[in-house]
Formats: structure tokens, sequence, C-alpha cells
């Protein structure tokens, strides 16, 4: 571990001591799939490629550095490591959940391991009150994600953790949207800390990985026996990736936030949006809980287009600089449509109540110039904001009376 006492340095720093022996600055990717041994039964610590990799240590000790945390777990990809914590669980276990989580989290626990007696009770988070009365004699884990997936709905982690700990429950911080740099769940009491490292982590869109993060030493020993057991575990390659990407992490973060701030400032004064949500803005319910557990708002911004499916496929037809695609925090910005796209999977009914509609688009705000984006985002809301899909521009040039588009 390094000694830093602060995030960058860890960033640049941790898991990555010169390699013994050659004193490489950037360590050798160790592809062996198994390990020469000298006696049998003496336990060393490589052994086989699945039950644990020198690449993948490295990994594992940064990613636990940068959270405050002693002991830290790779997977191939986010869900990988939520079926790992899942398959912890007892068959009759109970789940208090985040209402409005990825709907990859949903897909698991109500089409996957409900076959398996699991079950889940989705609740607004952002209460305490509704969380403590979801909480069951059997309730084994609180779920938590903030901020939320789409709708950025912020969880004040240290109430709900301290609820968890008084009923005897273990709780659980997804951090992928915010990464260690802006929030750190195990100071703020959670047990647990999980990410899709494909998405800040990562920063390039060019690999997967999730990982699971704890202190404490009995999770510890059950999330690498499950990890060694099923063997859902990242390639050597994929952790070199990974670890590279870390390197950059504090510098990438800290762009994210400034053109995402940036950006939803502007949306947030357009009157033909009638909502933009980003935890920086003071009309976001949940802005000073964001405040007081993170250290800025995030890359990720929500908006609300009137019109429906009929208006987003106009937005979509315009925007220019940012990509319809799955995933998020990489280096280009992306934008996606939730509903049939990362919670299609979610009924309907279930979206529309919890408030993910057909106008609700996503934004991850990448690398690019931030005045760049604002304009393109302009366009295409004046394209869907119109009956036509055109713009104002080209409805004047043209001669047009009866175009709908807003001024």
């Amino acid at each position: 571990m390094t000694i830093a006492r602060h995030l960058a340095t860890a960033c640049v720093r941790a898991g990555g001591d010169p390699e013994p022996g050659t004193n490489a600055l950037v360590p050798s990717v160790c592809s062996a799939t198994t390990f020469a041994q000298d006696l049998p039964g003496r336990s060393p610590t490589y052994c086989y490629g699945r039950t644990g990799n020198p690449t993948r240590a490295r990994l594992e000790s940064a990613l636990a550095e940068l959270e405050g945390a002693r002991f830290g777990f790779a997977f191939a990809s986010g869900l990988a490591a939520v079926d790992a914590l899942l398959h912890t669980l007892d068959s009759d276990s109970h789940i208090v959940a985040s209402q409005d989580l990825y709907g990859g989290c949903h897909r698991q626990f109500t089409k996957l391991w409900s076959r398996y007696g699991l079950r889940v009770t989705f609740v607004d988070a952002t209460d305490p009150a509704l969380v403590a009365a979801a909480i069951e004699p059997t309730t084994k884990l609180l779920w938590l994600e903030t901020p939320s997936n789409p709708l950025l709905r912020i969880t004040p982690i240290s109430r709900l953790c301290s609820i968890a700990r008084e009923r005897g429950v273990h709780s659980v911080v997804d951090n992928t949207f915010a990464t260690p740099i802006l929030q750190r769940p195990i100071e703020l009491g959670a047990d647990i800390v999980l990410h899709s490292t494909t998405k800040y982590v990562s920063g390039h869109c060019d690999v997967l990985g999730g990982a699971l993060i704890t202190d404490d030493p009995a999770l510890a020993e059950s999330f690498k026996y499950v990890q060694n057991a099923v063997g859902a575990v990242p390639s050597p390659a994929d952790a070199a990736l990974l670890l590279r990407g870390l390197r950059t992490l504090h510098l990438r973060v800290e762009r994210h936030c400034q053109s995402a701030g940036f950006i939803a400032d502007a949306l947030s004064h357009d009157p033909r949006l009638p909502r933009v949500v980003y935890p920086g803005l003071r009309s976001h319910p949940g802005h000073r809980v964001a405040a007081s557990q993170m250290s800025a708002f995030g890359g990720l911004l929500t908006i609300q287009l009137d019109g429906g499916r009929d208006a987003v496929d106009r937005f979509a037809k315009r925007v220019r600089l940012w990509t319809l695609a799955e995933s998020l925090g990489g280096f280009k910005s992306l934008w996606c449509h939730p509903a049939t796209m990362t919670h299609a999977a979610v009924e309907a009914e279930e979206r529309e109540r919890i408030g993910i509609t057909e106008g609700t688009i996503r934004l991850s705000v990448g690398l690019e110039d931030a005045r760049d984006l604002t304009a393109d985002l302009l366009t295409a809301i004046e394209a869907a904001s119109s009956s036509c899909g055109t713009t104002g521009d080209h409805c004047r040039a043209n001669g047009a009376v009866a175009c709908e588009v807003t001024a």
C-alpha cells in the first residue's frame, strides 16, 4: 500500500510499485494460468489464474486503497460483481434496495435470483423512514445507489448505513457514478462498495470490469471464496488496462465534473426542457445531501424532453457530438435512452412509477470542450421540440410559418 495522503497520489501510485527483479516502472502483465509449487499443500500465494494473479492483485490492492479499505476483489464485469455478492446470501434472504437503480441489477434481482427465493423490496431511499420500515427479520443487505441511475437521486449514506447497522444488516453502496474521487462510502459507514470499473475507472471504453471492496475481514473471506468458486474474474490484460485507467482517474473526473456543471447550468435555463437533473444544481432536491457527502457533483446529468419517444427520435437525428450508446464514464460524450436501453428489462409500469419516462435522456459528459457539447445539445433540443424535426433556422430559411419550433 502506498503512503498517500491525497487521492491524486493514490491514483498514480497505488498498486504500482516497480516490478521486482526488473524494476520496470510499469509492471509486466502476468498472463500465466498456473504457477509452479515447491511442495503439495503449502498454499502458495499464486497457484492458479482463477484463484489469484499478480496483475489482478495489483488492481485489487489499488481499488481498495482508493476506497479507504483493506480488501478489494476484481470481477469480469459490474454485474459479475453483483452476482458474486448475491452468491454470499442464503436462499431465503431479503434485500432492501433503492427503487431507481441500474436496470441490470433490477434484472438480476427480479428475473434470476428470485427463482432461488431471494426477495427484494424497492423503496425511495432518499427517505430514511421508508428504508427503516422496509427492513425485515430476514433482511441481509441494504442496497444503495447514489447518485442513482438514471435519475441521479441522492441518498444520505451515513444515516442509512447507521439504520442498517442498528438492525444487523450489511450495507452496500454502488459507487460507480461517483467514483472514490468524489465519494468514499466506507468512510461514511458502508460495509461494501460496488463498482462497475467498466465506467470511470477504465475511462477509455475498452475494457469490462467490476469490483467489490470492503474493510470487513469476514465479508472479504466470503467474497474471496465466491470469486474463486464461480470464477468470473477479469483477464490479466483487462486488469492491466483498468490499472492504467486508474492513473488518470482524478484528472478525468475533475474535467467530467466541470463540464457537466457547465452544461447543466446552461440547460437549466432552457424553457424547452421541463426537467434538468444534476446534483450540482441548487434546484435538485438532494443538492445539500450531495454537497455533504461528495466533493463534486459528477459527470452525468439527466434531461426530460416533452413529446416522449417522438421527441427523442428527433433529438437523435440532430445531435452530433454525443454518441447514442450504452455505458458511461468514458472519454467520449454519450447519451442513452434508459427506457429502451439500460432499463429496458424493467417493466414499463415500474419505470413510469419511479420517473423513467419515454422522454428521459441520460447524458454522460466526456472530455470534449463543454462549450461545443452545450451548443450541440441546444441544437438537438430545438429539433426535439419541433413537430417536424428541423431547427428554427431551417424553418425560417424555407419560409415556414406553421412550424412548432419553440423560439
